[in-house]
């Protein structure tokens, strides 16, 4: 597999969910009106969607992606109107930071576990209905 920079080893990055299969375009939009630059671009299995694009805007990162309900993913939620927003932790223990979420009532959506491009990454809700990412490079 191969390393990508995904920008900061630790922070916090907004990323936001794009509906409707128009990722690729608000790419376009945002290089056009905010002076993007594309970092990363990767399609989902499907080959039509967006899993995740990296973006630099202002010196600022930017992570964006199509919507994935069918993984429970930011747009997919039981409790009321989708979110359409996730931040981001790129940490330095997942495991931890994870686990102290959920002890402090945070919920899981998306169970802490091994990813293909690298990390150790899963999906909590805050109580307000935030939706949390948090992410390790996997040590190798």
């Amino acid at each position: 597999m191969a390393t990508v920079n995904q920008g900061p080893t630790s922070g916090l990055t907004p990323h936001i969910v794009i509906l409707d299969n128009r990722a690729a375009e608000a790419i376009d939009f945002y290089k056009a009106a905010f002076g993007a630059e594309e970092r990363v671009r990767m399609l989902a299995e499907d080959g039509v969607r967006l899993m995740h694009a990296h973006l630099e805007i202002n010196g600022a990162s930017l992570m964006l992606s199509d919507d994935f309900p069918e993984y429970k993913g930011p747009g997919a939620t039981p409790e009321g109107p989708p979110a359409r927003t996730v931040l981001h932790l790129q940490v330095d223990d997942a495991d931890a930071w994870f686990d102290r979420a959920v002890a402090a009532g945070a919920t899981v959506r998306m169970p802490l576990q091994d990813m293909f491009w690298g990390d150790r990454y899963g999906h909590v809700s805050d109580p307000f209905g935030h939706v949390w990412s948090i992410a390790t490079p996997i040590k190798g």
